[in-house]
């Protein structure tokens, strides 16, 4: 089937999303990291593309951006094709190492903005892998602490004086750590379906087999992990679900819970 043609922002502005291919890791230790981000500071220095939020997980990646030029697939071709290359490389990895191509959500509005800065910035916290204030690998903390953060990778300028400063942006982003606070965010954009109702359903089998997060699934010994692969699917949880939760490829979900 014929991929149609991205969907452009009058803006200029994106919500740019690339995944591991299979919902695979992408990033094995901080080398790979940075490796990943120096490519894309260069990458998008060279289209004179202007990021404006970034968060790195282990499976997938998370950027905003400013591309009034329309050199966005250009960008992304410089900066994951030699990055496969060398992950490929250095893990002796065989295949594709991302997901068909990224996805890019138009941003046409100031506070669709304000929100989708706070949605990346939020997915360690989201995912269990720590709080926005605790994660490394985002540029949270270029907001937070303007020129004392480990990283200087973003154009904060625009979302800082929209939201007065630092201060207001911690409390924006703070504020919308309730429940339901990106759910409405999540229906706009294309490839973030929701996970609450699953999260949800697995808390009790979590609890019941001592797991601060679904991800340390793949560290427990065989039978352990079977148990909890089947837990989760007792408790209606899909498999691809499961999958994303636990970074457990599907197939091996499907024969365990089948």
């Amino acid at each position: 089937m014929t991929r149609g043609p991205r969907a452009v922002a009058a803006s200029g502005y994106y919500h740019v999303v690339v995944r591991g291919n299979g919902k695979q890791v992408i990033f094995e230790d901080d080398e790979d990291r940075y490796r990943f981000l120096n490519l894309m500071r260069h990458a998008m220095r060279a289209g004179d593309i202007h990021i404006i939020a970034w968060c790195f997980m282990d499976n997938h990646v998370h950027l905003i951006v400013h591309d009034e030029a329309c050199r966005l697939s250009d960008a992304m071709h410089a900066l994951l094709s030699p990055y496969a290359r060398y992950f490929n490389k250095r893990s002796n990895h065989v295949g594709h190492v991302f997901q068909d191509r990224f996805s890019a959500a138009p941003i046409e509005d100031d506070a669709y903005l304000l929100r989708a800065v706070a949605y990346v910035h939020a997915n360690p916290a989201k995912a269990g892998a720590g709080a926005m204030d605790q994660y490394r690998w985002s540029s949270y903390n270029e907001y937070a602490h303007p020129g004392a953060s480990e990283f200087e990778v973003v154009d904060s300028d625009l979302v800082l004086n929209m939201l007065g400063g630092p201060v207001g942006f911690v409390r924006f982003s703070m504020g919308l750590q309730g429940d339901g606070g990106f759910s409405t965010y999540e229906a706009r954009v294309p490839g973030l379906a929701p996970l609450d109702r699953a999260k949800e359903r697995a808390k009790p089998i979590m609890q019941t087999y001592h797991l601060a997060s679904l991800r340390e699934a793949p560290s427990l010994d065989r039978a352990k992990r079977d148990e909890v692969l089947r837990a989760l699917r007792n408790a209606g949880i899909s498999i691809r679900q499961i999958e994303q939760l636990t970074g457990i490829g599907r197939n091996t979900v499907a024969r365990v819970t089948a």
